[in-house]
């Protein structure tokens, strides 16, 4: 087991795990874990700065890509030999390819599928006792990452919000396979952030497909991570990060 220093907040040693973890949600949420004191694993598909930004924080930063059952596997086997419990696994890796992104529109279907259900159903499924390996008192979490459009899809990224609706298929299943001891919820976010290079007529666009008619940033997905891991009762449920969109 990888020595990691104890954490003052929750009395556990273990680590949180979030895959996609160096870019906008995910990076702004393994931030806020490590000023808190976490210790935290974070995986990456290519190398950018943010990779050894966290490092110097003190995250363990692996490169794995989840596009296949290789990929998968191989992070698995680091996971079980490196580390003895997990505080809690986010699910926040994702790949956003619309329609036509790739010729053959059977190879982009099975990488969303890869990348937003296999590899969580197989990390969940792997990572169950180290996730149960908790003082008896601290429970852990699973945390998914969806999307609004898995609730009411999308026609420019079908593949996209077809997956996205298997893993919070996914929340439901495991919630009930893994408790008491671990809680397992969604967070389902609408737009939080813009791209760099978005054009003002988009934005605009964009925000007025909410009530609040806001870009809220990343703080919302961080507070919704905080408030899951802090509750002792949620499990099996998302939390919609959507301004009011579904009302509109």
């Amino acid at each position: 087991m990888v020595n990691k220093p104890l954490n003052a907040k929750t009395g556990s040693s273990a680590p949180v795990l979030i895959t996609g973890g160096t870019q906008r949600l995910g990076l702004a949420i393994a931030e806020n874990l490590l000023e808190q004191g976490y210790s935290v694993i974070v995986t990456y598909r290519r190398d950018k700065p943010a990779v050894q930004a966290l490092r110097d924080k003190g995250a363990d930063c692996i490169q794995a890509d989840f596009a296949d059952d290789a990929g998968i596997s191989a992070f698995i086997a680091y996971v079980l030999q490196h580390y003895q419990a997990l505080r809690a696994v986010i699910h926040n890796a994702s790949q956003w390819l619309k329609n036509g992104a790739l010729d053959n529109e059977h190879e982009l279907m099975r990488i969303m599928w890869s990348v937003h259900v296999s590899a969580p159903y197989q990390l969940n499924l792997a990572f169950e006792e180290l996730l149960k390996n908790q003082t008896p008192n601290q429970l852990a979490d699973i945390i998914h990452m969806t999307d609004y459009v898995a609730e009411k899809g999308s026609s420019k990224h079908i593949a996209y919000a077809a997956s996205k609706a298997g893993l919070a298929s996914l929340t439901h299943s495991f919630a009930a396979r893994l408790a008491p001891r671990v809680k397992v919820n969604s967070i389902a976010p609408s737009l939080l952030m813009f791209n760099q290079g978005d054009k003002p007529e988009y934005k605009t666009k964009a925000l007025a497909k909410s009530l609040m008619a806001v870009e809220p940033g990343a703080v919302e997905a961080v507070q919704a991570v905080n408030y899951i891991m802090g509750s002792q009762y949620l499990t099996g449920r998302t939390i919609g990060l959507d301004g009011g969109r579904h009302l509109v």
